[in-house]
């Protein structure tokens, strides 16, 4: 392996590494302010944060949520790529990206699937208090029987 290749792969898993947690970030910060704003903490947020909300807002008359939902991940997920020292363009997102035939489920799969595993018992389960509540009256009890038997 020439001294090149071992660079230029590591810039790739520095990149790929950025990506992630830009990603990451981007989704976790997006939900806990989508969060905070329904419960009504919208002016307590960042600036930043109530662009990005409004921009998601106005995003919602032109698109689905989910549309919009992603549309808005991607540029904040954008702006904390480049924040985080990430070269040139971010990756696309993995949700952006479509499906391979691999690792795409059909249904009617799942569904025979599921009609080939045996019925689960129709019996009811009896709901004793089985494990800890037994063992704990056993101890109770063996302390009584040694107090009583030693007299202490």
């Amino acid at each position: 392996m020439k001294p090149d290749d071992r660079s230029t792969e590591m810039a790739k898993r520095t990149t790929t590494s950025i990506a992630r947690k830009a990603q990451a970030k981007a989704e976790a910060d997006f939900a806990t302010w989508l969060m905070l704003a329904k419960l009504g903490s919208f002016d307590d947020l960042p600036k930043d944060a109530q662009a990005w909300l409004e921009g998601y807002q106005a995003r919602l008359g032109q698109m689905p949520e989910s549309e919009a939902m992603l549309a808005t991940i991607r540029e904040i997920y954008a702006a904390y790529y480049t924040g985080m020292g990430g070269d040139g363009n971010a990756p696309a997102l993995a949700r952006d990206l479509p499906p391979t035939p691999d690792n795409v489920v059909a249904l009617k799969d799942v569904r025979a699937a599921k009609a080939a595993r045996p019925a689960a018992s129709t019996a009811p389960r009896s709901r004793l208090p089985f494990p800890p509540l037994l063992i704990f009256a056993a101890m109770v009890a063996a302390l009584v029987a040694i107090k009583f038997a030693f007299g202490s």
